[in-house]
């Protein structure tokens, strides 16, 4: 299985499966970059009161208050933090694309799915606080629902679409598979066949 190409690249298909396997090894993977940053910070005699990986940190990034007191409490560690996050949304972008191909969306579903309730999670503490804001809230939790089901639950498109074949088919391309279509080729005579070209064999004489 070609990993780079799962992790890091936005064209092609991923099934369900495929999708699922990444997210997991996408979670050991931040498990990994958060032991390594404070093992860092530590190194350096940093003191580390809370750190932490997650979804929320890539729309922090577009809040400037956010980091305004990290800035300047701790200059390394928002670094460390921030090309963390900078790798963990690479990846999990290349995934979600990669899936919303096999559904037959295009990328651009990232934005509805993602980005609007992001951010809207983000300033929900600064957003007016009226009854107009409760469609935008319904909205925000439909659309993340409906990613989540999209992504996670639903079967792509049956054979090739605009964005390559199927992920059953790139994974039948392998000499593996092809070694395995010409075994299962192989017919066995049944012991009573009769002799080839009709022939028949006298009995006695």
């Amino acid at each position: 299985m070609d990993w780079t190409w799962y992790l890091f690249r936005f064209d092609g298909r991923i099934g369900r499966a495929g999708f699922w396997c990444s997210l997991i090894l996408v979670f050991c993977g931040m498990i990994l970059l958060l032991c390594l940053c404070l093992g860092i910070m530590n190194a350096l005699g940093s003191e580390v009161r809370s750190f932490n990986l997650n979804a929320d940190d890539v729309f922090r990034i577009v809040d400037p208050t956010a980091y305004r007191w990290a800035l300047l409490d701790n200059l390394p560690l928002l670094l460390l933090k921030l090309a963390a996050t900078a790798l963990t949304l690479w990846i999990s972008l290349a995934i979600t694309v990669k899936r919303l191909h096999d559904r037959d969306k295009s990328a651009w579903w990232l934005l509805a799915y993602f980005m609007l309730p992001g951010l809207t999670k983000q300033f929900e503490d600064r957003l007016p606080d009226t009854y107009l804001m409760l469609p935008i809230a319904l909205a925000s939790f439909i659309l993340s629902l409906a990613a989540v089901v999209e992504t996670g639950f639903l079967r792509g498109t049956a054979g090739p679409n605009r964005f390559g074949p199927a992920p059953e088919a790139r994974d039948d391309s392998a000499p593996s598979a092809k070694v395995w279509d010409q075994s299962r080729e192989i017919e066995f005579v049944p012991p009573r066949a009769s002799p080839p070209g009709g022939m028949h064999v006298k009995r006695g004489a």
